[in-house]
């Protein structure tokens, strides 16, 4: 969640990073970004915020390997989930595995007992939790939790 990330994409890269996301919202020219991601040998990722359409992707979905739908405004933890991102991750899904069927659709904000059956129903394969784990006395117990949850149990 930067601005400007191409003047970073090594520094990330030799840090360590086996997967890189950049923001579409960041990235004016975002085909050349994701092809720099590849070539460093990273995964490459786009995420979109809330208020920007999934029909957007459309041009570079076949390139990225993971979409990142933001269901909170980037910012800070422990924002209460937009519902209508549901939706969202829906079409995105259909959209993504359509036309890239291994692609991972992730997605970020509010994630917790009460969102993640509906977001994974929806069609994402990889949550990201902050408050909901990290928020806990008891983490790996609420990593199971949500882990049921999100699988159906």
């Amino acid at each position: 969640m930067i601005e400007n990330p191409d003047l970073y994409l090594e520094d990330f890269r030799s840090a360590g990073a086996d997967s890189i996301t950049v923001h579409y919202e960041t990235c004016p020219h975002l085909y050349r970004t994701v092809q720099k991601i590849k070539s460093l040998g990273a995964r490459a990722g786009v995420c979109v915020n809330p208020a920007t359409p999934e029909t957007l992707l459309s041009d570079i979905i076949t390139d990225a390997d993971m979409i990142l739908i933001m269901s909170v405004n980037p910012g800070f933890g422990g924002q209460t989930f937009i519902p209508s991102s549901v939706e969202k991750i829906r079409r995105t899904s259909a959209m993504a595995f359509r036309a890239h069927p291994g692609i991972a659709l992730e997605v970020d904000g509010g994630i917790d007992e009460t969102t993640a059956r509906a977001v994974v129903e929806a069609g994402a394969t990889v949550l990201v939790a902050g408050k909901s784990i990290f928020g806990s006395r008891d983490i790996p117990s609420a990593v199971r939790k949500l882990r049921a949850t999100a699988q159906g149990g």
